[in-house]
């Protein structure tokens, strides 16, 4: 078939397939209790069919864009593979046993949640990673809190929001950075902009988390439990050195130095296998085992075998699979212009300030959730609406702001994104189930959202050139 016969899909012909993509996922994840496997795979072939014998595309066309979609993700597909890698080793090193065990000493139960979420919000500031947050010093203190009782998604979700409230305003950011390239705005003017409504959320998130804290006080606590898990920890491993915590640390401080996330990984990996073989006694098929199947426990307590078996390649490649997979459907989408017949027909109602940001933000949900790739979800609204803000006399603040406010802080709310699926294999807890625990992701769009509709900081153009040239004048 030649290009003189494609054409687009029409705006009715884009939303039965995106109809179509949505009822599949909610029959197959809510009604059949399954995974999203099945409704991505059926929504790429029946979208690269209508692609070709009714739109006029090449399969070649198709195939082109599918694996330039799985390249833009593919580092952090290879950081999928290395955090699990990195998790297996930590366990069998004593690394993690170790944070746990000194932990559950230092952290108060009441105090457990408001403390992991401000943790995890200075790492993350400090790395600019979610992921390597989550992967490090996340699973650590998930460790703590399921030994202190609380229900594992209340933990996942203080971590989530801590990390993504730091990975939202480090300059070191890789969505932050992207968001402030893709609208032309300085990189700190950017992060400004986003403190007026992320401290906010984080300030109530706190609050909620003191306030479920509350409910697993000394008193509510099986002491006598924790004290077992704390024996068998010291029978089951060489912990009683504190220099093990340093491990995670020089982890931390090489992406803060601005080492690259993969050779951080390695080291991390590198320096806990050795540990690993001095410290425990392992040997180097013990290893190798470990990184292929991840640690596995074989304590004489339940609880300790759940809160220490974990990592290994092969827990993380359904994880990768998915996550292919939803990538291929952006490739497909965005390819055949579906997306963009979508936003192209959203943006004729934004007539408003309030009505193009809350237009801005609806649209990186929609790209997330379709594409399971938040980068592709800051990407097209981000190109698709700068005009727009111009016309319409708003500061392209606003726009980076609303990106990152909607496309950064949502993806790890869509079971099958990229993020969602990372937090959730990496946590060992469902998407669906942490959700409502991740205050700071929820909370931090609809303060956005109040903010545009009562106009509060919502700068324009011509405001921002008249304060700047009274403050010249003065």
């Amino acid at each position: 078939m030649n290009n003189n016969s494609k054409k687009f899909p029409t705006l009715l012909e884009s939303l039965l397939v995106v109809s179509f993509l949505i009822i599949l996922m909610f029959i197959c994840i809510f009604v059949l209790n399954g995974t999203a496997y099945v409704p991505l795979i059926l929504a790429i072939f029946v979208t690269c069919i209508l692609a070709i014998f009714k739109w006029g595309f090449t399969w070649e066309e198709l195939e082109k864009s599918i694996t330039s979609t799985i390249s833009m993700a593919l580092v952090s597909i290879i950081i999928l593979m290395l955090v699990s890698i990195v998790i297996g080793i930590w366990m069998a090193s004593g690394i993690v046993p170790a944070i746990i065990y000194y932990g559950l000493d230092l952290i108060s139960p009441t105090l457990f949640l408001p403390t992991t979420t401000i943790i995890c919000a200075v790492v993350s500031l400090g790395t600019g990673s979610s992921w390597t947050t989550v992967g490090t010093i996340g699973i650590a203190l998930l460790g703590i809190g399921q030994s202190l009782g609380i229900p594992t998604p209340i933990i996942a979700g203080s971590i989530i929001s801590g990390s993504y409230f730091g990975d939202k305003l480090s300059p070191l950011s890789d969505t932050t950075n992207l968001a402030s390239a893709m609208t032309n705005t300085n990189l700190f003017v950017h992060i400004k902009h986003m403190l007026y409504t992320t401290i906010p959320s984080l300030l109530i998130s706190i609050l909620l988390y003191l306030y479920i804290g509350s409910k697993f006080s000394s008193s509510t606590i099986d002491l006598e439990q924790i004290n077992l898990i704390k024996i068998n920890l010291l029978n089951s491993f060489n912990i009683l050195s504190p220099y093990f915590v340093l491990v995670p640390l020089f982890v931390i401080f090489l992406v803060v130095k601005k080492v690259p996330a993969i050779p951080s990984m390695f080291m991390g990996i590198i320096l806990g296998g050795l540990i690993a073989i001095i410290y425990q006694g392992c040997s180097f098929s013990d290893i190798m085992g470990i990184v292929e199947n991840g640690y596995i426990s074989n304590s004489t307590i339940p609880e300790v075998n759940d809160l220490l078996t974990r990592g290994g390649l092969s827990s993380m490649m359904r994880t990768i699979a998915l996550t292919i997979c939803a990538l291929s459907l952006g490739g497909v989408l965005e390819k055949t212009g579906i997306l963009n017949r979508i936003v192209n027909s959203l943006l004729k109602l934004a007539n408003t300030s309030f009505k193009l940001i809350l237009t801005t933000m609806f649209t990186c949900f929609f790209v997330n959730f379709t594409t399971g790739d938040q980068y592709l979800s800051i990407v097209l609204p981000g190109k698709m609406y700068s005009n727009a803000y111009s016309k319409m006399g708003l500061h392209s603040k606003n726009l980076s702001r609303a990106l990152e406010d909607s496309a950064t802080l949502t993806s790890c709310l869509i079971p099958w994104n990229a993020c969602g699926i990372y937090m959730a294999s990496t946590l060992g807890v469902g998407v669906i189930t942490y959700l409502p625990f991740a205050f700071v992701n929820i909370i931090n769009p609809i303060i956005s959202l109040i903010y545009a509709y009562f106009n509060i900081r919502i700068d324009k153009v011509n405001d921002i050139a008249n304060s700047m040239e009274i403050n010249y004048e003065n």
